[in-house]
């Protein structure tokens, strides 16, 4: 793994990162977020396993994993995941870098199988040892100790326990069979108390109305007689 520019540094900062899972909940709260604040990017992360793919994003090349920063938050935006099988190497290094890059905790986002629900709690938080002990979170609602946790946000959850250094996981429920908005509007809403910022989620509710909709529409389809006039 290589940081571009190598003397890049993330101090005093509280660093976001999410990736693609449940939802795409993470995914999509970063890549909210990244435009909502007007987050400048700051550095890259090349990895050599990471796949062969780019895309184009206001105007220029956006690369697999890139790092903006807004204030005193700096926020990692993974667009794809890497190599199956480099997975775990990747999120340790990843993890290893993140606590040597100068930032002061971590918040990582994901999503949680909706049918899991046991209250009215629309997210569950995790903390580290470490973040418990600056205080934690007496208020939010906890992550069961019957569930576990899993993929990216399970990898560097695990190493930042193991180090001793102060992070979170915001896990919002979401639809596991598409891509969730108001779940990453939930995250939204948590971060933004949590660090001090205002974000308009409007246009998260508006997008899942809309699939929402269009979900709606073709299950009523669906239902109708095959020798029905409707199309």
């Amino acid at each position: 793994m290589k940081i571009i520019p190598q003397s890049a540094r993330l101090d005093g900062t509280s660093l976001i990162a999410g990736f693609h899972g449940i939802g795409a909940t993470g995914y999509w709260t970063v890549k909210f977020l990244v435009t909502e604040l007007k987050a400048q990017r700051r550095l890259f992360i090349d990895y050599e396993h990471a796949p062969a793919v780019s895309s184009q994003l206001e105007g220029r090349i956006a690369t697999p994993y890139e790092v903006f920063v807004a204030g005193n938050l700096s926020l990692l935006k993974a667009e794809v995941s890497p190599a199956r099988e480099k997975e775990a190497e990747f999120y340790r290094q990843l993890g290893d870098w993140i606590m040597s890059s100068g930032v002061k905790e971590v918040a990582l986002v994901g999503g949680l199988d909706e049918s899991l629900r046991s209250d009215d709690s629309r997210y569950k938080v995790a903390m580290t040892s470490a973040f418990v002990s600056l205080g934690g979170l007496p208020s939010e609602p906890l992550f069961e100790e019957d569930r576990m946790i899993v993929g990216p946000v399970a990898s560097l959850l695990n190493t930042f326990e193991m180090n001793s250094f102060p992070a979170l996981a915001v896990l919002a429920y979401s639809n596991t069979e598409r891509v969730d908005p108001r779940a990453a509007a939930s995250a939204v809403e948590f971060l933004s108390r949590r660090y001090g910022f205002t974000a308009n989620t409007a246009p998260l509710i508006k997008g899942a109305e809309v699939i929402e909709s269009e979900l709606k529409m073709i299950e009523e389809k669906e239902k109708r007689p095959a020798g029905s006039v409707y199309s």
